[in-house]
């Protein structure tokens, strides 16, 4: 069964994150919405764990099999991962830990922890958000850092604490994203209702997040007036890199309230009513299911399709491959090619149909499933 509300979301998130990649790496321009896609995208890899995990169950396969298939898939996609960053970012860039290493991490770790009770999975989260700035102080996380960039040396010290805790995107604090979308997932989307109770509530989720949310809007009103120590070295604030408390709170906050409303709102009621509620909006639904569907594949592609002629125009000008970056064009122009890709793609996808053999998706399943 698919579920609208994930669809939904994966696409605003993938959406997001074009925008913002084609404004940052051709325009030089860091948009409003920067640093909404990528905490939404490891939130829902958690709860799509979920999802697959308790698929697998029905249909009969062991646990055996199960852990094997994950371990499997957290692989490839962590492989796939440094393909990315040598194919896109070009060689140097291998170790910069970006967003496919950690989703591949995350479903490593989410096949270990998925037994475990929820408590435990949530103090697991939550000490990976806490630690994460004395770690960072630890280490001396700006140092790792030239200007708005990582730069690591390759050394196996800094590879690690790159890994850890100072690049793209370390495990602490962003191992909290899955670790509560997976939470998320099973109090939402458990299907093991009785006869009298029509649906999962979702305001357990929906408190947690709007607390989370203003807990992080607290954190911005009153960091003035907090003592140094508190208000930057920890609570920090709404920043992405490095991934602060506040930030994280926010985010995390955001992907639970959305995702519980919308689950709420369009979502079928598992054995009660099977029938997607968004059914009379069929046409407009597809856009969503399409691009979910498709998502890493989508991710991977679009920055081939803005960046790859951006180092080749630069090779070709006698430059270096990254000499254009970020200065290539106006903002206008650089958000006009990404609604122009977003366009492009949904017709492909869809003028290929529902054949999911298709992309990095269908790959993934070839070869791990």
């Amino acid at each position: 069964m698919r579920y609208a509300s994930i669809d939904i979301l994966r696409t605003f998130a993938i959406v997001v994150m074009v925008l913002v990649h084609f404004s940052e790496n051709l325009a030089g321009h860091t948009s409003s919405i920067a640093g909404l896609g990528a905490p939404l995208f490891a939130f829902l890899s958690g709860v799509s764990y979920y999802l697959w995990v308790r698929g697998q169950e029905r249909k009969g396969r062991s646990e055996i099999d199960i852990s094997k298939i994950s371990v499997r898939r957290g692989l490839f996609v962590f492989g796939m991962g440094f393909a990315f960053n040598v194919l896109v970012w070009l060689p140097e860039d291998v170790f910069n830990w970006d967003v496919l290493t950690f989703i591949g991490v995350g479903l490593l770790l989410l096949n270990g922890v998925r037994r475990l009770p929820v408590p435990v999975t949530l103090v697991m989260a939550a000490t990976a958000v806490l630690v994460s700035p004395v770690l960072r102080e630890l280490v001396d996380y700006q140092a790792y850092w030239n200007d708005t960039h990582f730069d690591p040396d390759w050394t196996f010290s800094d590879i690690l604490i790159g890994f850890l805790v100072t690049g793209y995107f370390p495990i602490f604090p962003w191992i909290a994203f899955p670790l509560v979308g997976f939470v998320a997932g099973s109090q939402l989307f458990e299907d093991s209702i009785t006869s009298t109770q029509k649906e999962p509530s979702t305001w357990p989720v929906l408190r947690v997040g709007a607390i989370l949310i203003a807990m992080a809007i607290l954190c911005i009103l009153v960091k003035d007036y907090l003592p140094a120590v508190l208000s930057q070295k920890f609570l920090g604030s709404w920043a992405m890199y490095p991934a602060t408390i506040t930030y994280v709170m926010g985010a995390l906050g955001m992907a639970l309230v959305l995702q519980g409303w919308l689950h709420r709102v369009v979502d079928p009621i598992p054995k009660l009513d099977p029938t997607p509620k968004l059914d009379r909006y069929e046409a407009w639904w597809r856009i969503p299911k399409t691009f979910s569907q498709y998502s890493l594949t989508i991710y991977i592609a679009h920055h081939l399709v803005h960046l790859w002629p951006l180092w080749i125009y630069g090779i070709v000008q006698g430059q270096e491959p990254t000499f254009y970056w970020m200065q290539a064009m106006p903002l206008w122009l650089a958000v006009s090619l990404a609604i122009v890709f977003l366009a492009a793609t949904y017709g492909v996808l869809r003028g290929l149909g529902d054949n999911r053999n298709f992309g990095f998706e269908g790959w993934m399943r070839w070869v791990c499933d």
